[in-house]
């Protein structure tokens, strides 16, 4: 018990200070349980030890613990969302969500109010039956230009945005991938000890539904009203992404001037000869703009190059590079969209969850080359970074300020590395799908809930519906899986296995009921919420599903509650981390986009997570009761 406890311990401060991603932890700990009773069976032959050290299973039992370690791999919850992902793409790919969006988005006008009831009212209950990740990824282009557009700070919206795709993934188990992990789990108990649990099992499509309208209505109206007035305008309602990233001082144009040493070198031959901070944005030579690659063009005299740089660099490369600074040069969005008429040359590009590039930074990831684009800024929260970027490890969430030509563009904004934060025309939509993919969607729902055909098989053969059909083409499917979730899942559900098989789980509830009697049922049932709330604010809510489950459902059958009450209420408070940008993957997506400091989700969460600890309780206590 002190070696799962130890690697709980060990697994939570990684999972909090992300050192390593969440997935490689995750993997990690699988490995590491694997490992314990081979390597401790050794020690013991060797004489180092008294006798191993089991984790996975009891000694005499019959378990094989390689089955038990690798079981996260084989879990139906990790086929049920790795299924769900390939459904949520293929809603995507036809455009659904966004022609929806940009209708509902034509009624708001420059009203903030109405523009928030949008916001609010199109992601909640689209987050019940596609992925609430994928939603926010789908209208957050969608939301950015609509608070652009009407003179708005988007940081009004975005964070709203976040919240409201957790509300909405309450109503369903389809939700999100935490209603479906704790489904299994809660299953699992069941089968494993009928006798103690036998108020538990997987969770019908609609098990929960009734509760997860309340907190919808609940969590909008607070967006509505409290958080309206709580979240901060953190980002200046511009329609200039150069004023919005603040690039006056960083971004001008200079000419070659005829004694230049540039002259007759290619741009990539310059650059390469600089060790100065400087990029080159664009070339304009007489009526052509040219944008990346810039590096095999020859330099000429006369020639035009936009730059970003500070100008201590700039006076120093005007010095020894034989370069004049153009009078009166205005470089703002409109300049730098000029090189493609009707193109979209300037945007903004958040780094997506399970993104190749996190961890690399600009420079060992080769952007420029890679993408035929230029970083302008990176902005990171609050903080913009418009100075040497290119040695910057990149993180989730973390907006890069992009330019361009449109067809680059369009290539980041295709790819599941990038979220493209304003809206990009997409001839590639696949209209003619939309009925298509939506009655899909709707048959898996029907047929997991109203006929005895598992989840699991449901959203499978739903997935291979959507690749039938033409919704989805084959290789598209890869590209659609986040599979850091679904590695994420793997690993982390051999832990709680651990936990239960060598008592830890009834330990810890154990010490939850010393303290109970003393407390109505009710309070503790509060309390096992605060404290699964509060852990999944620092650590991956699939990781506080699998380690709260199990003891919730044991502190139910030693206090004589409802465990079925007890499990939801921990399903809930892991589906809903408003505090911390790192809690919930939605609240990374908004957190650069919004321009957001960590504090401002203190700010606007944590009352919004204490109303929740209330109106959850109540609601569980009210639909389903607290006695078996």
């Amino acid at each position: 018990m002190a070696v799962v406890f130890a690697l709980v311990l060990a697994s939570l401060v990684l999972f909090a200070t992300e050192r390593v991603p969440v997935d490689v932890t995750a993997i990690g700990v699988m490995v590491t349980l694997l490992l314990v009773e081979p390597v401790t069976e050794v020690a013991a032959d060797a004489g180092l030890l008294g006798s191993p050290i089991y984790v996975l299973h009891q000694p005499g039992d019959g378990v094989s613990p390689v089955s038990v370690g690798l079981s996260g791999f084989s879990s139906t919850a990790t086929i049920t969302v790795l299924a769900m992902f390939v459904l949520s793409a293929g809603v995507q790919r036809t455009g659904v969500v966004q022609l929806l969006g940009s209708k509902i988005a034509g009624l708001t006008g420059d009203s903030e109010f109405r523009q928030l009831g949008a916001t609010v009212g199109i992601v909640g209950p689209i987050s019940g039956f596609i992925n609430n990740t994928a939603a926010v990824a789908i209208l957050l282009p969608m939301v950015t230009d609509l608070a652009r557009e009407n003179g708005v700070s988007p940081s009004k919206l975005l964070l709203p945005l976040s919240y409201a795709s957790m509300f909405g993934g309450t109503l369903t188990l389809i939700g999100t991938s935490t209603n479906i992990l704790a489904s299994e789990l809660s299953g699992r108990l069941a089968v494993e000890d009928p006798a103690r649990y036998s108020a538990l099992g997987e969770f019908s499509m609609f098990e929960f539904t009734q509760l997860g309208v309340v907190v919808l209505i609940v969590g909008s109206a607070y967006l509505m009203t409290v958080g309206r007035w709580l979240t901060p305008e953190r980002i200046a309602p511009e329609t200039d992404l150069t004023e919005e990233f603040g690039m006056a001082e960083y971004l001008t144009e200079v000419v070659v001037r005829e004694d230049s040493p540039l002259t007759g070198q290619t741009v990539r031959e310059a650059i390469e000869e600089t060790d100065v901070d400087v990029d080159l944005v664009q070339l304009i030579r007489g009526d052509e703009t040219f944008l990346e690659p810039l590096g095999p063009k020859t330099i000429r005299p006369g020639d035009v190059f936009a730059v970003r740089t500070d100008r201590d660099t700039l006076v120093d490369l005007m010095d020894t590079e034989g370069l004049d600074l153009v009078p009166d040069a205005r470089v703002d969005e409109d300049a730098l969209d000029v090189a493609e008429e009707g193109g979209q040359n300037l945007v903004e590009v958040v780094v997506s969850p399970g993104s190749s590039l996190i961890g690399e930074s600009l420079a060992t990831a080769t952007f420029r080359q890679r993408y035929d684009a230029t970083v302008l800024a990176l902005r990171r929260g609050g903080e913009v970074m418009r100075q040497r970027m290119d040695h910057v490890r990149l993180r989730v969430g973390d907006t890069l300020l992009v330019e361009a030509t449109a067809a680059s563009v369009d290539r980041l904004n295709n790819n599941p590395d990038f979220i493209v934060a304003q809206e990009v025309d997409r001839p590639d939509f696949r209209k003619s799908k939309i009925p298509v993919a939506v009655g899909i969607v709707g048959l898996v729902v029907a047929a997991a809930a109203l006929t005895p055909i598992h989840i699991a098989v449901a959203a499978l053969a739903g997935a291979l519906g959507m690749i039938l059909t033409g919704t989805l083409r084959p290789p598209e499917i890869y590209e659609a899986v986040q599979w850091d979730v679904i590695f994420l899942l793997a690993g982390v559900i051999p832990l709680g296995l651990a936990l239960e098989a060598t008592g830890g789980a009834g330990l810890i509830a154990d010490g939850i009921v010393a303290v109970a009697p003393a407390l109505p049922p009710l309070v503790v049932l509060g309390m096992l919420y605060v404290v699964t709330a509060l852990l999944t604010n620092v650590i991956s809510n699939n990781a506080s599903v699998v380690l709260m489950i199990p003891v919730a459902a044991e502190a139910a059958v030693q206090l004589g509650a409802n465990p079925f009450a007890f499990v939801l209420a921990v399903t809930f408070a892991a589906s809903t981390a408003f505090m911390t940008p790192v809690g919930y993957q939605t609240n990374l997506f908004v957190y650069g986009p919004g321009g957001y400091r960590f504090t401002d989700y203190l700010r606007v969460g944590a009352p919004l997570q204490a109303i929740f600890a209330v109106v959850t309780t109540l609601g569980i206590a009210f639909f389903w009761g607290l006695t078996p």
